[in-house]
């Protein structure tokens, strides 16, 4: 039962509205004789002129509301309603009038009048839930009230000549009277029926109306069964009509006022609601639901200056976030983020106030410090409780974290502040123990870089770069075959900057995608050039930065770069570095795509990642670099010797080839040598030069390659 009210949105207390006066015809039909006489004829008079009385104001009320409410939903069931008890509210006062004069006249009117109230009410009310719902215009409402009140006119000068020329019989004025009621009775079932259909979509509306009906039908029963209207009966009747324009009234102002409000009510709730979200969602992280940077500077902006207390905030990131989210993917890089705020928010001290800004950062804001040993204490909490590896999935990450700490200084700006935090949290990377407190040589050079990004975006339009070529010997053939492509900055101001300096600058700022693209545009473009100077074809190397990798089109871009040069795309090779291996599965994709292009791929600084090694037989690879740091003291250091030759046996039992960096000793060459490597690089041979040097000199750099191999007595024809 509960569940069925609860699906009519109806509450238990507005069932006791209807049953309760229905269960008052059990006593009336059991007990009625006894009841008759409770009170005298002069008492029932005095009782029906009350009901009517009542009758009237609830019809009339009906009336009015309609009439109101119409010039806002213009809706042709309201205004027809609100005809319909128009007419009864007028018939039934006309009629309450006339009752007040006991003639017979009187009498015969009260009861022509009382049957022309009930046919309009029961055909009336059954005609406007058929008519179809639509909307009228303002002119309807004057129209259709005009033609009730000349309907009542009309009605009242037909009775009055019925009345005074007795047009009618008595006895058959009963009958039609009960006839009538009959008919009305009839006509509210059919009404019900009707109704029930609609329950669902309006279940109050319906219910109420539904009420009515079965009231009325009541009083109906009461009104054929009467023989005299002032007895209980008579009484009776005038009650049940009465909850009947009751329930009508409720169902009418539940339609229009209290429904309309109950909907202004929730969309008022839903819009504060939708507001609260909003403001949540403005001042709060999506992945870790903590406060972020928009938060963090309003409190600082206010909290800064509140009182005299020593303030600090604490800085945190996750070392080396970024290869770690380019590895496993952003989704998995969020969990781990999550992971890390849960750690962070479990030894959170009560006045300590933890956010997390769009960078990835934790920044912790403590507006009241008592020693610099609590926020000491706090962080090799932190550290303590980053010991256990976090789990995202089957990744089992450790969560070293870099911690910068400032405290609040005098003239010192809210932003400021924050960026003091953030300079320290980065000079903690360089060192052992992961946290640093601000000090103020760490603000050198951060304008300069923030210049430098600035002036990044000028040097590509004004052609700033340029490339220097660094050339590959083969080994077994003594030739240059492949040459490396570096892309160099001679700034008109700065001179030369280094590619350590703004390389990074240009990863971060996300200007590596123009620059890549017009790295790979002009090495294969001057490999072409080559080609028709009549050098040998040489292959020609470029890095593929971790921004590049994430390009939705790196695959197109790479074959219309190959389609505009005109390049065979077998002397193009993609060195990408080891750690953008670790996220396999969007990785081997992408090189498939880039290898069936006709490329080589080559894995750059092999051996300085932390990645698996498995990525070797599922990634389409040629060749491995080994990086210069393994080969610099391949002499001095037996770790670093056993190493280089771990990756050559490895390389050649996967038939991938081999290319050393940074040869610059003989005796590297030598070990390089028995060790079966493929080809080397490094200034033992040349430095990077430019375009026209190797156009100029290739003769000459060849010559010197083949003295340097003929020197340790090495070389033999090879061809790859």
């Amino acid at each position: 039962m509960e569940k069925w009210l609860d699906q009519l949105e109806i509450e238990k207390k507005e069932i006791w509205y209807i049953v309760l006066p229905l269960l008052l015809v059990i006593p009336l039909l059991g007990l009625s004789n006894q009841m008759f006489g409770i009170f005298k004829e002069e008492s029932y008079i005095c009782l029906n002129l009350i009901i009517q009385t009542l009758i009237i104001v609830f019809t009339m009320a009906i009336a009015i509301q309609s009439w109101l409410v119409f010039s806002h939903l213009l809706s042709n069931q309201t205004l027809y309603i609100g005809n319909l008890f128009f007419i009864i509210a007028l018939l039934e006062l006309v009629s309450m009038v006339t009752a007040q004069n006991p003639m017979a006249e009187t009498q015969y009117m009260e009861m022509f009048l009382h049957i022309v109230m009930r046919l309009c009410l029961s055909i009336g009310f059954l005609f406007i839930i058929l008519k179809q719902k639509k909307r009228l215009t303002m002119n309807y409402r004057i129209y259709t009230y005009g033609s009730s009140l000349l309907f009542v006119l009309v009605t009242l000068f037909i009775v009055y000549l019925s009345s005074k020329y007795s047009l009618l019989e008595e006895q058959l004025v009963y009958k039609a009277d009960a006839i009538v009621h009959l008919l009305s009775a009839v006509l509210q079932g059919a009404t019900i029926v009707i109704l029930s259909k609609y329950i669902k979509q309006l279940p109050k509306r319906v219910m109420w109306l539904i009420s009515a009906a079965i009231y009325l039908i009541i009083s109906d029963i009461f009104f054929i069964i009467i023989k005299d209207w002032e007895s209980i009966w008579g009484f009776s009747a005038l009650i049940y009509q009465f909850f009947a324009f009751y329930f009508f009234l409720k169902a009418i102002y539940y339609t229009t006022v209290e429904k309309p409000y109950q909907q202004l009510l929730k969309i008022k709730q839903d819009l504060e609601q939708s507001q609260q979200e909003l403001l949540f969602q403005a001042y709060h992280d999506d992945i870790t639901q903590l406060p972020n940077e928009h938060l963090l500077l309003k409190t600082l902006k206010e909290d800064l200056n509140a009182n005299n207390h020593q303030k600090a905030i604490i800085a945190i990131e996750i070392d080396r976030l970024a290869a770690i989210r380019s590895s496993i993917g952003i989704s998995y890089s969020n969990k781990m983020m999550k992971l890390v705020a849960e750690r962070i928010q479990a030894i959170l001290p009560p006045h300590y106030f933890a956010t997390k800004l769009r960078e990835g950062q934790f920044i912790i804001y403590v507006n009241h410090v008592k020693t610099c040993e609590e926020l000491l204490q706090f962080c090799l909490n932190l550290k303590s409780a980053m010991q256990k590896p976090l789990q995202v999935q089957l990744f089992s990450l450790n969560g070293n974290l870099n911690i910068g700490i400032a405290l609040h200084e005098e003239d010192c700006s809210d932003e400021e502040f924050l960026m003091h935090a953030q300079l320290a949290m980065r000079e903690a990377s360089q060192i052992p123990q992961r946290f640093l407190f601000y000090k103020p040589y760490m603000s050198n050079g951060i304008a300069d870089r923030i210049l430098i990004e600035q002036e990044l975006h000028k040097a590509l339009a004004n052609e700033e770069f340029y490339l220097d070529f660094q050339p590959q010997v083969n080994l077994k053939t003594g030739k240059i075959e492949s040459v490396e492509a570096l892309v160099r900055w001679r700034h008109p101001t700065r001179g030369f900057v280094s590619p350590e300096l703004f390389i990074p600058i240009a990863e971060e700022s996300g200007l590596i995608i123009p620059l890549g693209k017009w790295i790979l545009e002009t090495a294969c473009s001057q490999a072409k050039t080559w080609e028709e100077q009549g050098l040998p074809p040489m292959k020609v190397a470029v890095n593929l930065s971790l921004g590049q990798l994430f390009q939705q089109d790196l695959v197109q871009m790479v074959q219309e770069i190959l389609q505009r040069t005109n390049l065979e795309p077998k002397y193009l090779q993609l060195e990408i570095t080891e750690s953008m291996t670790m996220n396999i599965d969007q990785m081997t994709q992408l090189l498939h795509e880039l290898k069936a292009l006709g490329i080589q791929i080559a894995v750059d600084d092999f051996g300085t990642g932390y990645s698996s090694l498995s990525y070797l037989k599922d990634f389409p690879i040629d060749c491995l670099k080994i990086d210069r740091t393994f080969v610099r003291n391949i002499q001095h250091n037996p770790n670093d010797e056993a190493l280089v030759s771990m990756i050559l046996s490895m390389a050649k039992h996967l038939r991938l080839k081999v290319v050393a960096e940074g040869i610059e000793e003989v005796e590297q060459l030598a070990f390089l040598i028995d060790g079966d490597c493929d080809y080397i690089q490094g200034y033992l041979f040349s430095k990077p030069i430019s375009a026209e040097q190797i156009s100029n000199n290739f003769k000459d750099l060849h010559n010197r390659a083949s003295d340097i191999l003929t020197k340790l007595k090495y070389k033999e024809d090879y061809i790859i």
